[in-house]
């Protein structure tokens, strides 16, 4: 069977385990009531939660084999994952002009670099193992914090 593929492309429709093995990039959210969310970008209303980080994620990759076999059945497009060429490495912050003009006054006073400290932050919580995430964001949250304490004394 011939489908299109994501840049409209004639191509073959592949095995089910070859959609099976794709890596999904996955979302984890702190649920305000307890727990955890995790979620499927790439793949529309993939989501699930639970108690622990580690139940969590065992339950999004349950979810993401249940969406990739029901849609596969179905003859459904099954989304490719998303990659770096979807995103320009371009990130914009909002702030206020104030907080902002303090930041950069700071940053050149202490001859620190805010934004490398803010991008180091974000690099060392991007990179962690899964299992990890929480705790690496818990340490990115805190270096960033820091960063903001250095440039604010």
């Amino acid at each position: 069977m011939k489908t299109l593929n994501q840049k409209n492309k004639l191509s073959e429709k592949q095995p089910l385990d070859y959609y099976l093995n794709l890596q999904y990039p996955v979302t984890l959210y702190p649920d305000p009531e307890g727990g955890y969310v995790a979620q499927i970008k790439d793949l529309p209303g993939c989501l699930t939660q639970g108690e622990t980080l580690d139940e969590t994620i065992a339950n999004i990759n349950e979810a993401r084999e249940l969406w990739i076999e029901t849609a596969y059945e179905a003859g459904d497009e099954i989304p490719l994952p998303s990659t770096d060429d979807t995103y320009s490495g371009k990130l914009l912050l909002r702030m206020s002009k104030s907080l902002h003009r303090r930041l950069a006054e700071k940053a050149k006073t202490l001859e620190a670099a805010f934004y490398k400290a803010f991008f180091d932050a974000v690099t060392h919580w991007a990179k962690a193992e899964e299992s990890l995430i929480a705790n690496a964001f818990q340490e990115a949250c805190q270096l960033g914090l820091s960063a903001i304490d250095a440039l604010q004394d």
